[in-house]
């Protein structure tokens, strides 16, 4: 049996993102179920990445399947541009309104989830003091739990930074579920910080690239 490895995403890898996502989508747990569709969680906030931005995207291989990852794009204004255009219209066909109701009742409502899928401007709209020019990137960061605590999160992170400093990128930004503490605890060791657009209801983290 090999060890867990870190290399490019592939095209093939597809699958097992959105099934990462997922799984790891109420607040690090597992949302499987908990709406109408599973793609739903990986349609709003894994797939776009590797659509728009596959030379920023690195995955965990374990076993010979993706079994965790880091999403990145460099320019966010620029995202959220291609997101509207060449996101949306797709996102919205194929999800025009929620499912059936499933019993879950989650928190973060279907309805809501959809309405954030096509509403890009939500990725800029609450940043101010310039965070967008010190932060310009963000990211996504997910591991299914098998491979926790074995400092592959960092080792992703540490990659992602890497390839946005050769870029010239300063800085990278990311938010997380609020009730997500183990995924709060992670990002504060690694050495994030609360930017100041920061709430207690939306966390908001950054660190320079390098």
């Amino acid at each position: 049996m090999t060890d867990p490895f870190i290399r490019p995403y592939r095209v093939a890898d597809r699958p097992d993102i959105a099934d990462i996502c997922v799984r790891t989508a109420a607040a690090g747990g597992d949302a499987r179920g908990v709406y109408s569709s599973d793609l739903l969680m990986p349609d709003v906030y894994a797939l776009p990445y590797v659509e728009h931005s596959p030379d920023l995207a690195w995955v965990v291989e374990h076993e010979g399947r993706a079994t965790g990852y880091v999403l990145g794009v460099a320019d966010t204004e620029a995202f959220v541009g291609w997101w509207a255009r060449e996101w949306t219209p797709g996102l919205v066909a194929r999800h025009p309104a929620p499912g059936p109701a499933t019993g879950r009742n989650p928190a973060y409502s279907e309805a809501q989830l959809l309405h954030d899928g096509a509403d890009p401007e939500r990725m800029v709209r609450g940043l101010r003091h310039g965070e967008l020019t010190t932060h310009p990137a963000h990211l996504h960061i997910d591991l299914l739990p098998v491979l926790q605590r074995r400092g592959l999160g960092s080792r992703l992170l540490d990659t992602l930074r890497g390839a946005l400093a050769e870029r010239g990128v300063p800085g990278v930004h990311l938010g997380y579920a609020a009730q997500n503490t183990a995924a709060r605890r992670f990002y504060d060791r690694y050495g994030f910080t609360e930017l100041p657009s920061s709430t207690p209801q939306a966390p908001l983290l950054g660190i320079r690239t390098s």
